[in-house]
């Protein structure tokens, strides 16, 4: 049968839509196969084959050749549109299961598919044609700054007109809280991912992300689109505060005042474009400490203790500047955390002295009790960074010879005086391990129970003192023991420690 229209159809659908004509052909002929199935009572299985030049077209009746099946003696499932192997085998003798024969029958007229049903079919692929051709064109822009304009509002979240009927997704936890936005605004945004989805969004667009942040520096400060400064991580709190770390290649340039601009031009530009974020620009250090300190600016770090193990470090700032170390709602040390990949524990550097002093007066006390030294002596070993009687017995010689005023007698003398020391306490620990019972002020401890107590005996840490002397990984082992729970006790048990000192 030949149709002229069926060209003026694919004609007019592929420049419409800027579709590819053979996607067309294939909807037609899908409609066709539609309105030819209706046409009979039982339901069959028919093919059409369109002339791409000519607009002739013939439909099939298609059988799909199977084997016998047991369960219904042998035969088909579905007699409208299956045939046994062996009948099939008598036409085409090379013919195989799952093939299909095929026989020639009347089609239907082109107008037919002006029903519903036809005309879905028709529009369902071209939609589909154009889902696919988005995806196609935006699958490698994963990762980039796109521009829309605001196209509708539903519900906190956004759709975006990026042009030639393309629409982005910016959902209601993408969006910049509280940030002012109406229709036919032009927004910018990151193209976190593209999704080939049957219906709804494609494109899918953030306003919160840390890359969107990267993204707007690459392309407000040249340097940094020319890789002269590299943008090493950054942290954000959408619509409120912001941190970036950044590197110089060139050791002439400022990366900091390249990224500011002139009278914080570009810094300003970017905070602007998202609804007022502050912006704190850092200077990344190859040395994580100080690239640490860096990132707790504004506030200033007085002293910082680095654990390696837990991947975490203790800061120390002044009793002044501890609300700003911290920030509002923890802001500004939850930023400073998420930048440099570092737990970051902000200390009190009043109370941080104060402690400090503690362990430093009992490591004296120690000394002189167990050395028989004097406090001029005990208070060098302790400025040096020694803390205790072992440190001191296995210190290797050269080590303690390099102490000012230290000579190789007095050297000797200090490690067989501790060496002896750590003999008797761990023969007297050996007897009080035996025969011990937790003290009743242990026992009467805030958070200690009687198994824990008695464990703690069995262990030689029987009284208050003895606990104070332990650190956390020294009884995190007992049971019913968290991190958080072993220095509380022992914290605790340092109370007496500061009373003293303040007597």
């Amino acid at each position: 049968m030949a149709n002229k229209e069926i060209l003026l159809v694919a004609d007019v659908f592929a420049n419409e839509k800027e579709i590819d004509k053979e996607l067309i052909f294939q909807a037609i002929e899908s409609a066709l196969e539609a309105a030819t199935v209706k046409r009979y009572e039982n339901p069959i299985k028919v093919r059409v084959s369109i002339n791409r030049h000519t607009g002739d077209y013939v439909t099939y009746r298609r059988w799909q050749v199977v084997e016998p099946n047991p369960d219904i003696n042998g035969d088909v499932e579905f007699p409208g549109s299956q045939t046994l192997l062996e009948a099939a085998q008598m036409e085409e003798p090379n013919i195989k299961a799952g093939e299909f024969i095929e026989e020639e029958i009347e089609s239907v007229a082109f107008c037919r598919i002006a029903a519903q049903t036809a005309k879905q079919v028709i529009i369902q692929k071209v939609r589909e044609a154009e889902r696919k051709k988005i995806v196609d064109a935006y699958q490698d822009r994963v990762g980039e700054l796109i521009t829309g304009i605001v196209k509708r509002l539903e519900k906190g979240s956004v759709y975006l007109d990026l042009g030639g009927h393309v629409e982005a997704y910016i959902a209601r936890e993408d969006m910049i809280p509280k940030e002012p936005v109406r229709m036919g605004d032009r927004i910018r945004g990151y193209l976190k991912s593209v999704r080939s989805e049957s219906r709804g969004p494609q494109l899918f667009v953030s306003r919160t992300a840390p890359e969107l942040l990267i993204a707007l520096f690459r392309l407000e400060v040249p340097e940094v689109g020319e890789g002269m400064i590299d943008i090493m991580g950054a942290a954000r709190d959408p619509g409120s505060r912001a941190k970036i770390a950044v590197k110089a290649n060139d050791p002439r340039l400022d990366p900091v005042g390249a990224c500011v601009g002139m009278r914080g031009s570009r810094v300003q530009a970017i905070s602007n474009e998202l609804a007022g974020e502050r912006v704190d620009i850092i200077l990344w250090n190859p040395n994580e400490a100080q690239f640490v300190i860096n990132a707790m600016s504004p506030a200033e770090i007085q002293s910082i203790v680095v654990d390696e193990d837990k991947h975490s470090m203790d800061l120390a700032v002044s009793t002044d500047s501890l609300s700003q170390a911290i920030g509002r709602g923890g802001q500004n040390v939850r930023l400073a955390t998420e930048l440099t990949g570092w737990e970051l524990n902000i200390h009190d550097s009043a109370q941080v002295d104060k402690n400090l002093d503690a362990i430093k007066s009992k490591a004296i006390k120690e000394f002189i009790e167990l050395l028989d030294v004097d406090e001029e002596i005990a208070a060098v070993l302790v400025e040096v960074g020694l803390s205790n009687i072992e440190e001191i017995a296995y210190i290797p010689v050269e080590e303690m010879l390099e102490i000012e005023g230290f000579d190789e007698e007095l050297v000797e003398a200090l490690r067989s005086r501790a060496k002896d020391a750590l003999l008797i306490k761990a023969i007297a620990s050996e007897e009080k391990i035996e025969t011990s019972v937790p003290s009743d002020e242990l026992l009467a401890m805030e958070d200690m129970d009687d198994k824990l107590a008695h464990e703690l005996a069995a262990k030689g840490i029987v009284t208050m003192d003895d606990l104070a002397e332990q650190a956390i990984d020294d009884i995190i082992e007992f049971s019913g023991m968290t991190e958080e729970r072993a220095g509380k006790l022992i914290m605790k048990a340092r109370e007496s420690w500061f009373a003293e000192d303040k007597g």
